[in-house]
């Protein structure tokens, strides 16, 4: 202590000496060191979405003229121009940032245009910073759009020698469709992409009802939408999310199974999830099979290229394939969590946002953004219109003008003179002082006082804006369209609702679908508003981009919450909603039924019931599932008996060695079946000839093939009482005709029937019935993928015997797969042109084999 005493200044003021808790100034020092990295790095802004160093780099390429229609520049030039101006921090911080904001696997839409390495989704490190070059995105220019016009708050930069943006008065919602994740103290946000488009429509909405929940939003944000696709898996995490800012995202790779021509399947991945590392997630794999972890998998290949990803997961002949990739989905990076955690800094302080609060806040912004920018306009124009003012008095007084100038001795003098005479501004006078002779001319003038009228419209229209709040909104509106036409793109994450999500019918808008399935068992279901329709005749417009030997087999229409209850070859029955079917374009190929249901690799579905609901019990107990196998095996079961829905679906019919279920069809009991052969017979009988059996029953003879070479080709179910139906038979080769119900007599279940069609080597064989009326469209499908669509009306009755009209002209080695009706949509005036852009030929073969003109449509 003594020691101490002397090592004390005696001569320093004890009042400058003051005692400090040592806790306390660590609580206060921590405490302004967290809000620093909160504010100043980790966590982005509300408004514009970006992070300070994401910012500045946009600043810097800004400051360098980096726009998108510009030269590329090195990426050294932006990190340092960065660096010495705005960023007090190291060069790795600014140069990783900006190489982010290139990477389109990891901005759903990039900043930054790249040239040169700037890595992979394989996470190979970018090139040093200079080979790189740089320069800005087409979209960020919508960022940094009339940031000279006084929109946002400038701040001085870290030396008090520059001034930067707080924020930028972006034009597009940057928090949203790019998200954002960092690591603070104390907090870490993470919010996820989303797609333009889908964002536009819900500002949009929420513009036009500022009271819309975020329930109704969710109507046009459906979930996010990732850069690398991939599946979202389970809806009740989006759900959350959107409500409260807080939720669990579950995502998947988008994986199909292929079965290769050795017999051999494999699991083909072709998207994976976001920000999962490829070449980990197939070491994952090779290391679980080298475990033994998982069996069945036979060799692992990444096949991927610039085109896109692809990993080839070869299988062992004995493995099952649903089981292998749900393995692979439990055990590997394949499907991924991702935690939304939606904080971003409102008014300078971190908030957690809900979906609606990120929007509100966004429109809000871009409100004030819109009033600054009008009112820089208008101070600009005011000041213009100031000037146009003093040359138009100056031209008025020119002579007075002239000799006034020509009087004084200096400038200065020449300033006041004009000032006190014409009782101008220093301004004004200035302007008539530095005006050109030739401004003096008549049409220079009249230029003059053009600009001037024109500026005072432009100023009534700024003071219009600034004195009407709607019409502020308007333009906010009309600026998200433009950028929604500009930018807005296609959903690449599909949706799949996953067991245990509720109330998804409130979030699925009732619309009619056509859902396709391929011969190999490609689904998707597209808006029947994409099909057109088209004369008798045509060769119709592409309907379905397939594999190499695949073609389009079965296309139905559905009303996306009915139920779908899917029966396959073997027997089966699984369910599924129609809105669980993934959408896909007209030209889509859609995706595998065997990764939506757990169907054998063995089985295929042949064909599917719309059931409106499941539990309405009168509704099941008076109603029957009729089914008909190809050799001719009739069976009939209340529809009861499928009102439980199974996850790895339930026995249907028994069916018999070689035999396969050919067709299905729900009736009420009192209908009348029609079965028709490929030979050309049909047989009519009373449904009440079919009793009703159990599921696990094979059934009975429903028909008596001609040979052992004949098989049944379809069944359709007819109410006697409707005299407006007729039977539509369609032959392989092109041909078809309509014929009344009655023409066919009534016979007994398990006779040879009637002649239903004249086969011929020229009509092929009978290949489809339908019961249609007048009302009904008609849509035909071909192996080669082409569809056409016409009006049942347009193709006239004739008797049963008879070959028919041509319904569509086929190529010569193309034939018919798969014939459906559709109700009458609205008729598109225009007739389909075919690939050289000429109608085809739309005339009538008759039953003679002459040719005739065509019916008058």
């Amino acid at each position: 202590m003594e020691n101490e005493d002397q090592n004390i200044n005696p001569n320093t003021p004890e009042d400058r000496i003051i005692p400090i808790n040592i806790e306390d100034e660590m609580k206060t020092a921590y405490i302004d060191y967290s809000m620093s990295v909160i504010v100043s790095r980790a966590i982005p802004d509300v408004r514009d979405g970006l992070k300070p160093v994401q910012r500045r780099v946009l600043f810097g390429m800004l400051d360098l003229g980096m726009y998108s229609n510009r030269p590329y520049k090195k990426s050294a030039r932006v990190v340092g121009e960065v660096l010495g101006k705005y960023h007090p921090h190291g060069d790795s911080s600014v140069y990783e940032a900006m190489v982010r904001m290139a990477q389109e696997w990891s901005l759903r839409y990039p900043l930054v245009d790249g040239q040169g390495n700037f890595g992979s989704i394989d996470n190979d490190p970018p090139a040093a910073m200079r080979y790189t070059e740089v320069r800005m995105n087409k979209i960020a220019e919508e960022i940094i759009s009339d940031i000279d016009k006084d929109t946002v708050d400038f701040q001085l930069n870290f030396d008090d020698t520059l001034k930067e943006p707080m924020v930028m008065p972006s034009r597009i919602p940057n928090l949203l469709i790019n998200g954002s994740s960092g690591i603070a103290v104390g907090m870490a946000t993470n919010i996820l992409p989303h797609n333009l488009t889908e964002v536009c429509d819900g500002i949009i909405a929420y513009i036009e009802n500022k009271e819309i929940t975020t329930a109704e939003l969710m109507r046009y944000i459906k979930a996010p939408d990732f850069p690398t696709g991939g599946v979202i898996y389970g809806y009740d995490g989006v759900r959350e999310s959107f409500e409260t800012g807080r939720g669990k995202v579950v995502l998947r790779g988008v994986a199909e199974i292929e079965e290769n021509a050795n017999g051999k399947s494999r699991i083909v991945i072709t998207e994976i999830p976001y920000q999962v590392n490829k070449a980990l997630l197939i070491t994952k794999i090779a290391e679980l099979v080298n475990n033994k972890e998982i069996e069945g998998i036979s060799d692992v290949r990444d096949v991927s290229d610039r085109n896109g990803i692809t990993v080839y997961v070869d299988l062992k002949r004995d493995a099952i394939p649903n089981v292998v990739l749900n393995q692979l989905y439990n055990f590997t990076p394949l499907q991924s969590s991702f935690g939304v955690n939606n904080i971003a800094l409102v008014g300078g302080r971190p908030k957690l946002l809900s979906l609606r609060e990120m929007i509100k806040y966004f429109v809000e912004f871009r409100h004030e953004v819109v009033i600054r920018r009008t009112k820089y306009e208008l101070a600009e124009a005011e000041k213009r219109a100031h000037i146009l003012e003093g040359l138009l008095i100056a031209l008025d007084h020119l002579d007075e003008v002239i000799a006034l100038i020509r009087a004084s001795q200096t400038p200065e003098e020449a300033k006041e003179g004009l000032v006190s005479k014409f009782s101008l501004s220093e301004i004004q006078a200035k302007a008539i002082l530095e005006m050109r002779l030739q401004r003096l001319t008549g049409l220079e003038r009249d230029k003059i006082k053009t600009e001037y009228d024109e500026l005072l419209q432009i100023i009534e229209f700024y003071k219009s804006i600034l004195g009407d709040e709607q019409l502020r909104f308007d333009i906010i509106r009309d600026e998200i369209k433009e950028i929604k036409e500009k930018y807005g793109d296609a959903r690449r994450t599909l949706i799949v609702h996953a067991e245990g999500d509720i109330n998804i019918l409130d979030l699925i808008e009732q619309e009619e679908v056509a859902i396709t399935v391929s011969h190999m068992g490609y689904v998707k279901r597209t808006s029947l508003m994409e099909f057109k329709t088209q004369n008798r005749g045509g060769k119709g417009s592409k309907g379905g981009s397939t594999r190499d030997e695949d073609f389009i087999e079965h296309l139905f229409i559905a009303n996306t919450h009915n139920y779908l209850l899917c029966f396959t070859e073997q027997g089966r029955c699984y369910w599924m909603k129609a809105y669980e079917v993934p959408e896909g374009a007209k030209t889509g190929k859609g995706r595998a039924i065997q990764n939506l249901l757990n169907i054998p690799v063995e089985d295929k579905v042949v064909t599917f019931i719309n059931v409106k609901s499941l539990e309405d019990q009168e509704f099941i107990n008076n109603n029957f599932i009729v089914f008909i196998t190809e050799q001719g095996t009739i069976k009939k079961t209340v529809l009861e008996e499928f009102s439980r829905p199974r996850q790895n679906g339930i026995n249907a019919i028994n069916i018999l060695d070689g035999d396969r279920l050919l067709a299905v069809a729900m009736t009420n009991g009192k209908m009348e079946i029609m079965l028709a052969l490929a030979s050309g017979n049909a047989n009519r009988f009373p449904e009440t000839k079919v009793r009703s059996m159990g599921r696990s029953a094979a059934g009975v003879i429903g028909m008596q093939l001609e040979d052992e070479k004949d098989k049944v080709i379809g069944m359709i179910c007819v109410d006697p009482t409707d005299t407006t139906t007729t039977v539509m038979v369609v032959s392989e080769k092109g041909f078809g005709k309509r014929t009344t119900v009655e023409d066919y007599r009534i016979t007994n279940r398990g006779g040879k029937g009637v002649k239903t069609i004249n086969v011929t080597e020229k009509t092929g064989a009978l290949i489809s019935i339908l019961n249609v009326t007048e009302e009904d469209d008609l849509m035909i499908i071909n192996k080669s993928g082409l569809t056409i669509r016409m009006e049942v009306a347009n193709i006239k009755e004739q008797g049963r015997a008879t070959q028919g009209v041509t319904l569509i002209r086929l190529n010569e080695y193309d034939e018919i797969a798969s014939v459906a009706k559709i109700d009458r949509l609205e008729i598109a005036d225009d007739i389909e042109q075919n690939e050289n852009g000429s109608n085809l030929d739309n005339s009538v073969t008759n039953n003679n084999g002459e040719t005739t003109p065509p019916d008058t449509q």
